[in-house]
């Protein structure tokens, strides 16, 4: 199997090695917390994601366990090791030193690999009841792990600048993952994704369609019933204001002979920092329909227009919700 197109690639922080400017999300692929997902649906959308250029492909052990990583694995055996770079994550629940190296073994055996290019973080230690764990500790089991070979880069999720920085002590950190869309944006309005783009470090939003929200499918008799009805997004006033943002998009999104969601994907793909957004989908036709985002170009006056919309919905969002989730 081949791509049928390349996306454009930047470089991902310092970690000599670059990826495809959309990365494809595979939280999905878990099936835990997620509806209307099987496994052949999840490794069909890899494979027309790969098709669409998409050459960079984010999992994690928590992801329906381990699951998700399975089926990335039998991904990577039709496509070849070593046609995509892969990213993976250690949960909060294994950031002591042995459990972080145990967990990339368990990691690397799922995925059929020897060595995996980005290892992160996925939450600080102590997020959702996690064992408090000196970062001390956890970054150096990862160095460790990078001199032995089994992992490339290391990355964080979740985190802000102060413990970036605080991380940084230990090993260098290549990368943020951090919610990041145009409805939800803290890791921009605290700072952090100003610290990374200043001191070489990759920028992985997730979560860049705002669970969806941005597509236009919602509306106020119509909010989802999966696990996104928790999230801040799809709580009012928020919701109500999201919609109605939606709308203002659409005569742009015409303009440009583009869906809403592929507007708001160009729009994060065109702000200062970011290296490449995470996109997850579980049929081919969802990624397709994304993955036509890496080759919309919009000008400078469309981005302000865009930013100004989202405006009342940021406004509307308490100032201490960096976590979608909570």
């Amino acid at each position: 199997m081949t791509t049928t197109s390349t996306l454009k690639t930047r470089p991902l922080g310092r970690s000599g090695f670059d990826v495809s400017i959309l990365t494809f999300g595979c939280w999905q692929a878990g099936g835990a917390e997620w509806t209307d997902t099987n496994d052949n649906d999840s490794l069909a959308a890899m494979k027309a994601a790969y098709e669409a250029g998409i050459t960079f492909f984010d999992t994690a052990e928590g992801y329906g366990g381990g699951h998700s990583e399975e089926i990335v694995g039998s991904f990577l055996q039709e496509i070849g090791k070593d046609s995509v770079r892969v990213a993976t994550k250690v949960g909060a629940g294994n950031l002591a030193g042995e459990k972080v190296k145990q967990a990339c073994e368990k990691s690397l055996k799922r995925l059929g690999l020897e060595r995996v290019d980005l290892y992160q973080i996925h939450w600080p230690a102590g997020t959702w009841g996690s064992p408090i764990v000196p970062i001390e500790e956890t970054m150096t089991a990862l160095v460790k792990l990078q001199n032995e070979g089994k992992i490339g880069a290391i990355g964080v999720s979740n985190f802000n600048s102060q413990q970036i920085e605080e991380a940084a002590k230990y090993g260098r950190i290549d990368s943020l993952q951090p919610p990041y869309s145009l409805f939800f944006q803290p890791f921009v309005q605290n700072g952090t994704v100003g610290y990374c783009e200043r001191n070489g470090i990759g920028v992985i939003p997730y979560s860049p369609l705002a669970q969806g929200l941005v597509s236009g499918k919602f509306s106020m008799d119509n909010r989802p019933t999966d696990n996104r009805k928790g999230n801040q997004l799809f709580k009012d006033p928020t919701y109500g204001l999201a919609l109605d943002a939606v709308e203002q998009l659409k005569p742009i999104a015409e303009k440009h002979d583009a869906t809403t969601l592929q507007v708001a994907l160009a729009w994060l793909i065109a702000q200062p920092g970011v290296t490449s957004p995470i996109v997850g989908a579980r049929t081919p036709q969802q990624i397709q329909g994304a993955a036509k985002a890496a080759s919309l170009e919009l000008a400078s006056a469309d981005l302000e227009i865009i930013s100004a919309l989202a405006k009342p919905v940021l406004d509307s969002i308490p100032e201490d919700k960096v976590n979608p989730w909570r």
